[in-house]
């Protein structure tokens, strides 16, 4: 399956782009998930997001919000992962993983990445090299623990 990624900052994006993004974090985090919660945090202004458009450039399949460290955590962090319900099982989850932390690497240098990461994903997390630090906790009624990357 072939991706077309890209990084952009908050002021870089284009109107259609904002939807898009807004618009898939919608469908998986709230929609799917069935799970209000306040998504337009105020921090998307202060990040870069990753953008994975399908082949044909035609729909947003793959997004997350690359954050710089001291904006939510110490650390800099990936959050927002989300792929598009039609390519989960294609490897495009992990591509995604890759493509963030290879961003906050050219962005910040190599630095530990601390994220938020729903329980049930503590394994495909561990296999890019973060480790749980900490008990469970509950975010919006979703087990949730922090992880860490180290250099």
């Amino acid at each position: 399956m072939q991706i077309n990624w890209t990084l952009k900052t908050f002021p870089e994006l284009s109107l259609d782009e904002l939807y898009t993004l807004l618009r898939l974090r919608n469908e998986v985090f709230i929609v799917e998930q069935n799970c209000p919660f306040p998504d337009l945090d105020g921090k998307d202004q202060l990040c870069h997001h990753l953008l994975g458009l399908s082949e044909d450039s035609s729909s947003l399949v793959a997004y997350t919000r690359v954050v710089p460290p001291g904006v939510i955590y110490d650390f800099a962090s990936i959050g927002r992962v989300a792929t598009a319900l039609t390519v989960r099982r294609y490897g495009v989850g992990r591509e995604l993983m890759r493509r963030s932390i290879t961003a906050v690497e050219d962005l910040y240098g190599p630095v530990p990445i601390q994220i938020g990461a729903q329980r049930y994903l503590q394994k495909f997390y561990e296999s890019f090299g973060f480790r749980q630090l900490g008990d469970m906790y509950l975010e919006d009624g979703i087990e949730h623990i922090l992880m860490l990357r180290d250099v």
